[in-house]
């Protein structure tokens, strides 16, 4: 079946027991393409038959499909004419692992962040209305994407305007980390309450049996109907919130899925369709563990062994480790986190302090302002989150906490480039917009050692919020010392002595520095190497000596070169009056950098040990030749 289907008109020749084979062909060509190439394949393989039910009924692209953040879009790109091409899947130059705009006329709305399909879609209602065009709009969220305040602000004016749209609320129970929170167990009694189903079942069968009247009263028994969701099912919330409700459904049930969706486009305004799957369904390991699978690497797909690299301990498990030293010895430590629990390394923190761990679900600002108040009340808070998701709370993190002073620690994750997630996911922001914030304090290690102690740097700073960054990758493989010592605020290290040219580097560049200046020591050039561990404040008194010297600068760092570490260079020389030095930033360029290896990523910018170095020399004093 899967051979005869490249387009959605496709699968409008198929019967529905054919959709069904298909719906298994499917799962197969995902378990063994994922298998090479990784990804999202837990959530994929829980939204098969409801992708097919989607294209079999409506008419994409005029029909528009919205997907949350794009974990479980795989299925539509193979339906969409990409099958081809998932052996290139999450490569450099190859398919996106989400929706892509540029891949498909298809891919009407682009995500990597949650909770943002509902707003989009009520923004493309409004405009299909006043074009006075009649294509259907069927926004598809997960039941913890919901738990965002952006998916609540835009159900609330969904319901309000009446706008025609079909939301799909994907119910498996499960985000990337098992959720949690009042709408999660609020879902949980909808979908485990028979007594509404039944009792709404047997009312309607009794209204159409009446002689003569009957269907017109089984018609007219609406608010009989919803005097039972009353007394039945805590299930009102949607519909009070002005959505028709329908729900719950199997949603590996192709006919009821074709059924309800015929249901759902004849209602005039929004219905919210709520269908519960499994993730990972179809692949044992994955149904069995769908936390692990939600974003899998390359795996043997007998015995759903991930191929995980070996090496050092990833910066990840370092903090998480850290943490809980740390803890053990100060009872003051809360760990918080936006339904990152696992990704941020902090499972084990949990078990060990299960009274000490918050996940707040998918809410990030709801997470900085609760730490803001933890820190006022004088506990330490340390927010764990992905550098890209703490774009989503710099208000709080300016209103709620820089502006108050309040000692909350940053633990900043995925800090520079993501690899594989690309774009939407790349941590190459988060210099320039903390640094411009008063009152907060900006550092990142060289290595995994210099974490530890970073992090106790953190924990013991008590003049305001304080962050470390750190990469998505594993550590050098460097000695841990036993005993971790905070570092003097705004202090860098000179790891490589050199005269005349000086390397300003951040982070895991202080590796590719030394890379650097190692390949110009063959020309007789030795170049300094600085590891720039506090981005702000700048060690000014080493600047300065910088200045006295008259050594020539190359600054790194795997951020925006915009309003960046370099900028802040320029800046300080700048403000002081020092002219006469040479001063090259590199840093990310203006403009997203799209998904391949975190290697191939610094290479398309330049930053690598032979650019690096091409730079310096390209400083040398050129020989005047006489005419």
């Amino acid at each position: 079946m899967l051979e005869l289907v490249n387009q959605p008109e496709d699968l409008k020749r198929l019967s529905v027991a054919e959709l069904e084979i298909l719906a298994d062909e499917i799962r197969q060509f995902l378990i063994e393409k994922l298998s090479v190439t990784g990804g999202h394949l837990a959530p994929n393989l829980g939204v098969v038959e409801l992708t097919l039910a989607m294209h079999y009924l409506f008419d994409s692209p005029k029909d528009k499909f919205i997907y949350d953040v794009g974990h479980q879009s795989y299925v539509h790109k193979i339906l969409t004419g990409r099958k081809d091409q998932f052996h290139t899947l999450r490569k450099y130059k190859g398919l996106c692992g989400f929706v892509k705009k540029s891949e498909s006329e298809h891919d009407v709305w682009e995500a990597g962040h949650s909770s943002t399909s509902l707003s989009a879609a009520m923004g493309m209602a409004v405009a299909r209305d006043l074009k006075g065009e009649d294509n259907k709009i069927i926004a598809v969220i997960g039941d913890g994407a919901m738990t965002g305040g952006m998916a609540l602000e835009a159900m609330n004016h969904i319901g309000h305007e009446k706008k025609r749209m079909i939301v799909v609320l994907n119910d498996n129970e499960m985000s990337i980390a098992p959720n949690v929170g009042a709408i999660h167990n609020y879902l949980s009694r909808i979908r485990s309450d028979k007594h509404y189903k039944k009792a709404k079942e047997e009312v309607e069968n009794i209204l159409k049996k009446i002689p003569a009247i009957g269907d017109s009263l089984a018609k007219k028994a609406e608010k009989i109907k919803d005097s039972f969701k009353y007394l039945l099912v805590n299930g009102v919330l949607f519909e009070e919130l002005g959505f028709t409700y329908m729900g719950p459904i199997d949603g590996h049930n192709l006919p009821l899925l074709l059924d309800s969706f015929q249901q759902a486009d004849k209602v005039d305004g929004p219905v919210l369709l709520h269908v519960v799957t499994i993730k990972g369904k179809g692949y044992k390991p994955a149904e069995a563990n769908s936390q692990a699978w939600h974003g899998a690497s390359p795996y043997k797909i007998e015995s759903g062994q991930m191929l995980k690299s070996v090496g050092p301990p990833m910066y990840t498990e370092v903090f998480g480790s850290t943490l809980i030293e740390l803890a053990e010895q100060d009872s003051r430590i809360i760990a918080v986190t936006p339904a990152m629990s696992a990704g941020s390394g902090l499972l084990k923190f949990a078990e060990r302090f299960p009274n000490r761990m918050i996940d707040v679900g998918i809410a990030e600002q709801h997470a900085a302002t609760l730490c803001g108040a933890l820190a006022g009340e004088g506990m330490k808070p340390v927010f764990a989150v992905y550098s890209t998701f703490l774009q989503r709370a710099y208000d709080q993190v300016v209103h709620d906490i820089c502006r108050q002073n309040l000692n909350v620690a940053f633990a900043i994750d995925r800090a520079g480039f993501v690899g594989p997630d690309g774009e939407t996911h790349q941590g190459v922001y988060d210099i320039a917009y903390l640094r411009s914030i008063p009152n907060m304090v900006l550092m990142m290690p060289k290595d995994e050692n210099e974490l530890r102690h970073m992090l106790k740097t953190a924990i013991e700073y008590n003049e305001g919020p304080i962050a470390v960054r750190y990469p998505r990758i594993n550590g050098l493989g460097v000695a841990m010392d036993e005993q971790m010592k905070p570092i003097p605020i705004g202090t860098w290290e000179v790891v490589r002595e050199g005269a005349g040219y000086a390397i300003l580097a951040v982070g895991p560049m202080v590796q590719l520095a030394e890379q650097a200046a190692e390949l110009l020591k063959p020309q007789g050039m030795n170049v300094r190497v600085i590891n720039a561990r506090f981005i702000k404040p700048l060690d000014e008194a080493m600047l300065l000596q910088l200045a006295k010297e008259r050594v020539n600068l190359i600054t790194m760092e795997e951020g925006a070169a915009m309003g960046g570490f370099g900028s802040a260079v320029l800046e300080f020389y700048a403000n002081k009056g020092i002219y006469g030095m040479q001063i090259k930033p590199i840093g990310v360029p203006d403009y997203f950098v799209e998904h391949g290896s975190i290697a191939e990523q610094r290479t398309e910018v330049g930053l690598t040990p032979e650019n690096i170095a091409l730079q310096i020399q390209a400083m040398l004093p050129r020989k005047k030749v006489r005419a």
